[in-house]
């Protein structure tokens, strides 16, 4: 896509791996968390047999506000005497320099508090996966802003090893290069709901999600956030190895 005429001007920025809007694997997505951030607009949530409506759409509030995404380099500030312009010529350097792929049939698991979609763990594959996130980490950090002390302690707060936290100092994020795993976030914290509940979803995500179409690795999605604490919003998909 060609760089915007009239720049829009955004709390935060981020890069992400996002199906084309329209797809399968992105219209999937977004119905499971309840919010198109290409169309700006609330979907509808599936419906899960003994699952409370509304307790669904607690647990899937974190990532809707997201959007339905995999992180690549997490949501940004811009540098000062950085731009729109400058950011979006660059996103699209580095997608040119990327060599698009085709992701392994991802599996619904939990890490940690959460469910995420991801790929099998010795899938050859994820060497590509890793090199992509990688680049797109170094090769934009010159673009971000440092951290405020304040996002400095939010991070820390959630308790990071000193490899985790020399990563959040250089890189802004502490999840990057080999702490990054590949994910599509599905819940937040399943600490929100009963045990019942939580095997209920998980189970409904594992159906829900079995006929996926196998996604194409072939862009990479620039998401913004446009004020403090607003949801996520889908700018472009600049397409890798164009």
């Amino acid at each position: 896509m060609n760089t915007p005429d009239m720049p829009p001007t955004h709390h935060r920025y981020a890069v992400y791996f996002a199906p084309n809007p329209g797809s399968l694997g992105w219209l999937a997505g977004s119905h499971w968390l309840g919010r198109c951030a290409a169309l700006l607009q609330p979907l509808q949530q599936l419906a899960i047999d003994g699952v409370a409506a509304d307790d669904l759409h607690r647990l899937t509030a974190a990532p809707r506000r997201y959007g339905w995404h995999a992180t690549l380099k997490a949501p940004f500030a811009l540098a000062p005497g950085t731009d729109w312009i400058a950011l979006h010529q660059a996103v699209q350097s580095v997608a040119r320099g990327l060599q698009p792929f085709v992701l392994p049939p991802l599996q619904v698991q939990r890490i940690d508090d959460f469910l995420a979609l991801v790929p099998p763990a010795l899938h050859p594959a994820n060497a590509q996966i890793q090199e992509t996130a990688a680049t797109c980490v170094t090769a934009l950090q010159p673009l971000a802003a440092p951290l405020s002390d304040a996002d400095l302690a939010r991070r820390r707060a959630a308790g990071l090893t000193a490899q985790q936290d020399a990563l959040l100092q250089q890189w802004g994020y502490p999840f990057v290069l080999d702490e990054f795993r590949f994910h599509m976030s599905l819940t937040g914290s399943l600490a929100q709901v009963g045990a019942q509940t939580q095997a209920l979803v998980f189970e409904a995500a594992q159906e829900f999600f079995s006929d996926l179409p196998i996604l194409k690795f072939n862009s990479l999605a620039l998401f913004a956030e446009p004020t403090p604490g607003a949801d996520f919003v889908l700018l472009d998909h600049l397409e890798m190895g164009a």
